[in-house]
Formats: structure tokens, sequence, C-alpha cells
């Protein structure tokens, strides 16, 4: 039986950020907490996507072993957790801005983010920066 290959094992810088966070619903995690500030598993699997339990568990768990994001656990429900994302994460911004202009330039259909589209277009470096430094 073979092991099965990392994509960052080739050394290459995007083979090591899809290996990271480049599937579909990893993304659509990070959209959620970096744009729309969501922090519960609860308001995650709300996604208008609409993501299973079992993709999400899975996500979860593999942005916080690669350090995208924090769990602890909800000082006013015990039961459940706050995820955060770290510095790591809010780092990723810059990406998912350029993720939204592309689309926004390329996708004729309305846009779920035009609030967003319009922030950014406005003023893409304070977004960008607020986004960053966890104040948007």
């Amino acid at each position: 039986m073979t092991e099965k290959r990392s994509l960052r094992d080739s050394g290459c810088p995007i083979a090591f950020g899809l290996d990271t966070f480049g599937d579909r619903w990893t993304l659509l995690v990070i959209r959620e907490m970096l744009l729309k500030g969501k922090k519960t598993y609860g308001e995650l699997q709300r996604i208008e996507e609409g993501i299973s339990t079992n993709i999400l568990a899975d996500r979860l768990k593999h942005l916080e072993s690669e350090g995208i994001i924090e769990k602890e656990q909800d000082a006013e429900n015990r039961r459940s957790y706050l995820y955060t994302l770290t510095q790591k994460g809010r780092d990723l911004a810059p990406i998912i801005i350029e993720i939204v202009l592309w689309s926004g330039k390329h996708d004729s259909r309305p846009s779920a983010l035009r609030e967003v589209l319009h922030k950014i277009k406005t003023d893409r470096a304070g977004f960008t920066e607020s986004l960053i430094k966890g104040r948007a």
C-alpha cells in the first residue's frame, strides 16, 4: 500500500496553499468566519451552500490542525465551542478578497457578497487591513 503524498511535499508554494486551504468547503468556512463573523458550529452549518455536518467537522478539525483557526469553549454555553481565525487565518484576507474581485468581474449573476464587493472597491487597502487585524 502506498502512502498518500501531500501536495505540500512538492515544495511548490501553490501546492502548499492548496493543501492547507484549497478545497471548496474549507474556503467557504474561512469566508464565513472572515467576512461574516461566524463563530459557532451552528452558524457555520447554516451557510448558504449547505455544508453537511461531517464535512464541516472535518474542515474545522483540519483548519485547527493547520493553525488557521482556534477553538475554545463558549463561556456562555459550556456545551459549545467558539471558532476564531488566528493571525495565520486572517492573513488569508488578501486571497479571499482577490477571489471576490475575480468572481465579481467574471460571474454575471448577482453577487451574494455585493456589500463586501462594494467595500473592497471603495477602500480595498482599509478593508483588507481591517480583516487582517480582525476588526471587520
